[in-house]
């Protein structure tokens, strides 16, 4: 089980994890506009929602961090990678809603809930994307989860999925192929996961 206060601090160090990094994706952006700007993007929208997370008790529930969470996301969002990460954690939140804790099946049932929600927004769905390494990793958590109640486990075959998906993305999609580089909003999740 997770409190609260892990997934406040998870999703903070998830914050301080691709602002470290966002140069580095930042030039990874070739998919669907060369602007080199998803890893700041990301940055941006995870980060908007720290100052709200680091305000609150240690005592608040997950679904409390959660909500506070993905409602500063919303408002927070830059580009198309950050409102794709936004909509995943208002999936998660919604998911989570009005739990006192999280175990692994229900946080990778969260996580997977997060995924319907951001395919549904997005009009066009492109896969090679950040769309294909998020549902990847769920599948693998919930997966995981069927079998075992070990939280760390079900991040770690999450995390595994979610970086072998990331590197697929070359072999999905033809201009991330061409330009030799991984998915940058793929890159971005795997970081916030991380």
């Amino acid at each position: 089980m997770i409190s609260g206060k892990i997934l406040r601090d998870a999703i903070i160090s998830g914050a301080n994890n691709i602002n470290n990094q966002r140069s580095r994706v930042d030039e990874l952006n070739v998919f669907p506009v060369p602007d080199g700007d998803t890893g700041t993007n990301m940055g941006m929208t995870v980060g908007a929602a720290v100052r709200e997370l680091q305000a609150m008790d240690d005592s608040c529930t997950v679904g409390e961090a959660a909500k506070t969470a993905a409602s500063a996301m919303l408002r927070g969002a830059r580009g198309n990678s950050g409102v794709i990460l936004s909509l995943l954690f208002r999936g998660i939140a919604k998911s989570l809603k009005g739990r006192e804790t999280a175990s692994a099946a229900e946080f990778a049932a969260a996580v997977s809930a997060g995924v319907d929600a951001a395919y549904k927004a997005v009009m066009k769905p492109a896969e090679g994307t950040i769309l294909t390494v998020s549902r990847l990793g769920a599948q693998a958590a919930v997966d995981f989860a069927k079998d075992s109640t070990d939280f760390e486990g079900m991040l770690d075959a999450l995390l595994a999925a979610a970086r072998e998906a990331l590197a697929d993305t070359q072999n999905i999609n033809p201009v991330l192929r061409r330009a030799g580089v991984v998915d940058a909003g793929g890159e971005g999740f795997v970081l916030v996961m991380d």
